[in-house]
């Protein structure tokens, strides 16, 4: 995904909703978007890796709703990672990767990741 298509949460849910072929009934925000990343039934895999180019412009029009950004995206890993895909294996890898140039990481996008990956 290109973070320039994803300044403002209509751009993540868009870009979301594309590349992971959420179903229609996609409710357009942040609950809907964890809900449908924990469930991912329409596209089974081993593993699950989001790829954000440009990171720099993440949410760059709308900050303060990075923490929920955030959220969803750790509360499907948690969810994928206490998953059982296959009989007798327990999680499934769900990662995150966001590229930029050095120091273009926005600083609030850099607390929110860091505060809540610390706990």
């Amino acid at each position: 995904m290109d973070a320039c298509d994803m300044t403002d949460p209509d751009g993540v849910f868009g870009q979301f909703w594309e590349k992971f072929r959420f179903p229609d009934y996609f409710g357009w925000n942040w609950s809907a978007l964890l809900d449908c990343l924990r469930d991912l039934n329409w596209l089974p895999a081993d593993r699950y890796m989001v790829v954000i180019d440009n990171a720099g412009a993440l949410l760059s029009g709308a900050v303060e709703e990075l923490h929920l950004f955030v959220r969803a995206l750790e509360g499907a890993a948690e969810a994928w990672a206490n998953s059982r895909a296959k009989p007798g294996r327990t999680g499934v890898p769900f990662k995150v990767l966001l590229f930029c140039e050095p120091g273009e990481l926005p600083g609030d996008l850099h607390r929110t990741w860091r505060d809540h990956s610390t706990g």
